[in-house]
């Protein structure tokens, strides 16, 4: 048949072109499987049939098994997002945590937010603001995780103790700290988009008629074309949504400049201390060149852990450098014994092993 459509004119050959584009983006096996089931999930761990056990561990309510991902064979899209609305639901159970066995308080941001508008929110201790001794932030890393957590992976597959900021909190308010915990990935709201938002190609150009026309007609092909491939591809069309984002707090940089200037700034604590993780490390060096004067009098220690920052890429002037020389130390995956040396490229912090041999 293919060689029968070659030896033809252009309208064969282009449906050749179209055959073969098709063959090459459709994946068969995904064919040969049954509908996706709906996108539909418990909002409740009991829901899930699974619960945090006394060793703070994710049991089957039933078998006491661990988490199982590939609950449905053949089905890593709907797998996957059934693991993401179990992280939901772990999310607000960690906040519960914090407030109920940690004793923080919620704090809403902007701390001048109508009632309208998109909010965000910081845990801290009753202490935090008034403890004159010394005051812990906690600055966790990007993607998925939210205030109280270090890992999803890790509360999910290991235990709360492993995944979260609990024995940090537990341990410094033990010891006389107060205590904030950050939420730097807490940057926006999702709202649906009516038809209204959704732009459209605008009839208003400059281009000659038939470029314009020329170029509609490519675009509603290819629509066409990606509509027929997600078919198959995704069964399901998901809601399209739009962000809003937060006021001040749209990225994790402007949070921890924003709980800086309204919150640790004005603390009575004679000593801050830091404890960054991965991208929350990069946020406090981008805190430090905003506000070097501010950190340099306020912070006694930066702890950081897999540190993404760099200081050659965020620009970090010599005075900054020197003071990370001094008051930082990035702990980093290794299989070197804990505290062993580690060799760093950057003119910056002390960089030693963790002990560990991955990332999270």
């Amino acid at each position: 048949m293919m060689a029968q459509l070659q030896q033809g004119g252009p309208d064969e050959k282009e449906k050749t072109t179209a055959l073969k584009d098709l063959l090459s983006r459709i994946d068969l096996d995904e064919l040969m499987k049954k509908d996706e089931p709906p996108l539909e999930f418990p909002d409740t761990l009991e829901g899930f049939e699974y619960i945090f056990n006394e060793k703070g561990q994710l049991r089957h309510i039933k078998t006491g098994e661990p988490f199982v991902f590939n609950y449905r064979e053949d089905l890593h899209r709907w797998n996957q997002k059934r693991y993401e609305a179990l992280g939901e639901i772990i999310t607000k159970y960690i906040y519960e945590l914090l407030q109920n066995e940690c004793h923080l308080k919620k704090v809403t941001l902007p701390v001048d937010a109508i009632e309208t508008e998109p909010k965000s929110f910081i845990f801290m201790s009753e202490d935090a603001l008034v403890n004159p001794d010394k005051l812990l932030v906690l600055i966790h890393g990007n993607g998925v995780v939210r205030a109280g957590q270090w890992a999803r992976r890790l509360i999910i597959n290991e235990d709360l103790d492993s995944g979260t900021q609990i024995p940090y909190i537990k341990r410094a308010i033990e010891e006389g700290y107060g205590v904030i915990v950050l939420n730097p990935n807490e940057n926006y709201i999702e709202v649906e988009k009516t038809k209204a938002q959704i732009p459209l190609s605008s009839d208003i150009s400059d281009e000659p008629a038939e470029k314009r026309e020329r170029k509609d007609k490519i675009q509603k092909e290819t629509k066409k074309r990606r509509d027929f491939y997600e078919k198959y591809r995704n069964p399901q069309k998901e809601k399209e949504t739009m962000q809003i984002y937060i006021r001040d707090n749209g990225s994790p940089e402007e949070h921890a400049i924003y709980v800086w200037d309204h919150f640790i700034s004005q603390s009575a604590a004679e000593n801050v201390f830091f404890v960054a993780h991965s991208y929350g490390g990069l946020a406090f060096v981008e805190l430090m060149i905003q506000r070097e004067a501010e950190v340099k009098n306020r912070v006694t220690a930066v702890a950081l852990t897999d540190s993404v920052h760099n200081v050659w890429h965020q620009e970090v002037g010599k005075t900054i450098r020197e003071w990370m020389r001094e008051n930082c130390c990035n702990w980093v995956s290794s299989s070197e014994p804990l505290d062993t040396s580690v060799e760093s490229m950057l003119p910056d912090c002390p960089r030693v092993s963790a002990a560990l041999d991955e990332t999270y």
